[in-house]
């Protein structure tokens, strides 16, 4: 064979070698699911407009869950399996028994698809799509989710344990994110989903009562009267206390007043590295809502499953019910 048709030869090969992992491996795609089921982001979007409509709070939650999830070991839906004798769930981890909800919104939707078209729409991607409708629902941005995500077999009750938190100071949050491949940025726009929602007392007990110079003293006597000093642990208040089921940028208002009701949110205004981002978001709603819309991007690309990796689970919470 002639030597000039060697490089022709070994670019081919080079070329084939490539679309061989990329099959093997799997891409994600906003199109993914266009022939297999083609009705899929219509059925999770009215899933969660029904939920949102039913209890406004709902939508914080389920992008709170999809956070909760990518954090463990990626944007698989771990958080959604349920105990076994053999496995224990990261739904009685500490940080999720506190704040993660919205399992029954996703199994419903969940169900809806499975109707519509059996075995084809992972769990992963119903998180994915809902934490963008649910920022939609309230007035939020909203931004293309790439699909094709596959959801794992098995949760971690460990690492769900080590979750960011309410009582974290800042090296720790931005060394979490930075874990996660998110920056400074990243995690000053990510915490703005505090623009909706609420905490519950023994989130935020410990700073309306410490008298520190970090809060503003009419706030937390405000806050005082729904959280008692020794009861009502359960007992909730908003996140954002002037628009709480609003999407906008009062929150980073709120933390220049020092009217932020957990120590994670306001310690963002007083900590160095994340002071500037926090007045550049109150200045600028459409900056804060682009960065917000940039993050969730990034977040829900944590460490995907795709291609032959993972399975599609039939029901969310259990991983033996499902589809290769």
């Amino acid at each position: 064979m002639p030597s000039h048709t060697t490089p022709c030869i070994v670019v081919l090969s080079c070329l084939l070698l490539l679309l061989s992992l990329s099959q093997c491996q799997g891409l994600l795609s906003p199109t993914f699911y266009n022939k297999t089921c083609p009705n899929a982001l219509n059925i999770i979007r009215t899933g969660v407009n029904q939920a949102v409509s039913r209890e406004r709070r709902m939508a914080a939650s389920l992008i709170r869950l999809h956070f909760h999830d990518c954090f463990v070991q990626g944007c698989d839906a771990s958080i959604l399996l349920d105990e076994t004798p053999t496995m224990e769930s990261e739904k009685t981890a500490l940080p999720n028994l506190g704040s993660a909800r919205g399992y029954e919104v996703i199994d419903d939707i969940k169900h809806e698809l499975e109707t519509s078209c059996p075995g084809i729409v992972s769990c992963a991607d119903v998180l994915s799509v809902a934490a963008r409708d649910a920022s939609v629902a309230v007035g939020g941005p909203s931004w293309t989710v790439k699909l094709g995500r596959r959801d794992s077999t098995k949760a971690n009750h460990t690492i769900a344990e080590t979750l960011p938190g309410p009582f974290d100071n800042l090296d720790t949050l931005i060394s979490s994110f930075a874990n996660k491949g998110l920056y400074a940025r990243d995690l000053v726009a990510l915490s703005g989903a505090h623009t909706i929602g609420q905490a519950q007392c023994f989130l935020f007990r410990d700073r309306i009562y410490d008298n520190g110079t970090d809060i503003d003293a009419g706030f937390a006597s405000t806050r005082r009267r729904q959280c008692p000093k020794n009861t009502g642990n359960g007992q909730l208040a908003p996140l954002d206390v002037v628009t709480p089921n609003s999407f906008d940028n009062n929150y980073y208002k709120n933390l220049l007043q020092k009217k932020g009701l957990l120590q994670s949110d306001q310690v963002l205004f007083s900590g160095e590295g994340t002071h500037s981002i926090v007045l550049e978001y109150a200045r600028s709603p459409q900056l804060f809502e682009a960065d917000f819309a940039s993050a969730m991007i990034k977040m829900s690309e944590i460490q995907p499953l795709t291609g032959q990796n993972g399975i599609i689970r039939k029901v969310c919470g259990a991983a033996l019910h499902s589809s290769i």
